[in-house]
């Protein structure tokens, strides 16, 4: 059964935990709170009175179950392997059948079914965005922060909308001579209306290693957004358009420069579309070809190193939570940074904990989530490098946002933009 029919679905998972308190030395709420509520063992313990009627779901437990960034720090601490992140996706979609959905996500994920009207509202924003942001000058990657605070502050540092789309930007099959290869880029939504350059340079890489690209116009939002919140209609309702988009075009592989979305690809659109059977074998056979693009270059292609250029970069790594321990992709972009002449890789100490972006969380919860990033920040600072790297645009967004606040002079960018960079530099050279 799935996380997203029942609450009872996660019943053997709840069995499981011996409320020992590991999770309490890696989950970034509890670091922050100290409180029980804020790890994964308070956490069960209130599903478990729901289970047993001694609790009603109420507002209150449903904004107690959104203090959990899913990050799964806890699942692989865990002696007794529960699965903390089905548990608490379970109680957030009970949350929502039971009370209902926030009246703000309910309108942002109904906009997001509707891509036309979504693709057209994120054109005028593109258009009017300094009515609310104040661009920062002499900064090449167009960053800003909100002239008036909205409940967010005004300090975050965000990534001004593109001034065209990156799907706009291509035709749908971008050709190759002698193509190795098909392959179908789902872009999401960061990279599509904010970080065209991750975009591009996803593109550029695999044109340089012989592989013709397919951009499906009819994709859009992934959905993990919605599910993560308990919205499971919304979820399922993008899962199947995304489904039938990269059927109807075709490839060989699927290739993700983002961690949610690779997730969504691999694991959730399946369980999502369980009790559909017609949409759970796509689910399923889209899911055994899809592939984060450090992984698909180093384990599928593999990548061309000759004609690799020098690039003169200090960098650090950080693993995004949803890529490193949702898919276990840890080792193949340090492969990838390794194998370009001139990039010095040096290793926070811990590059794998959580940056506190979390999608929506760093919305609803905004202070928690900069004491988190703050942690990420100092780290990072202690690395004395020039630039940072990462494998998805929501921990990118952070990153900068951490470094920017602390005067920090570090460039924050997509792995794949650094191979993008080299190719370049080999062929000027």
């Amino acid at each position: 059964m799935s996380v997203y029919n029942s609450l009872d679905s996660i019943t053997d998972e709840l069995h499981k935990c011996m409320k020992c308190g590991n999770c309490m030395a890696v989950c970034p709420i509890y670091k922050e709170t100290r409180q029980e509520v804020g790890v994964a063992r308070g956490k069960i313990s209130l599903v478990e009175y729901l289970l047993a009627g001694e609790l009603d779901m109420t507002e209150g437990l449903a904004d107690r179950f959104s203090l959990c960034t899913t990050c799964m720090a806890c699942n692989t601490n865990c002696p007794c392997g529960v699965r903390f992140d089905k548990i608490i996706l379970a109680a957030r979609a009970e949350a929502v059948r039971k009370k209902g959905l926030h009246s703000v996500k309910k309108i942002a994920f109904t906009a997001l079914k509707m891509q036309r009207l979504f693709d057209l509202g994120m054109k005028t924003g593109s258009i009017f965005q300094g009515v609310a942001l104040k661009h920062l000058p002499h900064k090449s990657d167009r960053i800003a922060r909100m002239r008036f605070d909205v409940g967010i502050g005004t300090e975050k540092v965000f990534p001004m909308l593109a001034k065209k789309t990156l799907r706009s930007e291509f035709p749908e099959v971008i050709r190759v001579n002698n193509p190795k290869m098909r392959v179908a880029f789902f872009t999401g939504c960061m990279i599509n209306y904010f970080y065209t350059d991750i975009g591009r340079a996803v593109v550029e890489v695999l044109n340089e290693n012989d592989i013709e690209v397919v951009i499906p116009r009819g994709q859009g939002c992934c959905g993990i957004p919605a599910s993560v919140n308990g919205d499971v209609v919304s979820a399922r309702a993008l899962a199947k358009r995304n489904l039938r988009a990269f059927e109807k075009l075709g490839a060989d592989a699927l290739v993700v420069a983002c961690s949610s979305g690779g997730t969504a690809w691999k694991h959730v659109f399946a369980e999502l579309l369980e009790n559909d059977p017609e949409f759970k074998v796509l689910a399923d056979k889209w899911a055994s070809k899809s592939y984060d693009i450090s992984e698909f270059l180093i384990h599928k292609v593999p990548f061309k190193k000759e004609g690799l250029g020098r690039v003169e970069r200090k960098v650090t790594y950080h693993d995004p939570c949803h890529l490193n321990r949702g898919q276990g992709i840890s080792r193949e972009p340090r492969e990838i940074l390794t194998s370009i002449p001139g990039v010095e890789v040096i290793e926070m100490k811990e590059p794998g904990r959580c940056c506190g972006m979390a999608g929506s969380f760093s919305i609803v919860h905004p202070d928690l989530s900069v004491q988190i990033s703050d942690h990420k920040t100092a780290d990072i600072a202690l690395t004395h490098t020039d630039t940072v790297a990462t494998g998805c645009p929501a921990c990118r967004l952070q990153l900068k946002s951490g470094v920017e606040n602390a005067g920090i002079e570090e460039e924050v960018v997509h792995t794949i933009q650094i191979l993008a960079e080299s190719y370049r530099a080999g062929k000027k050279n």
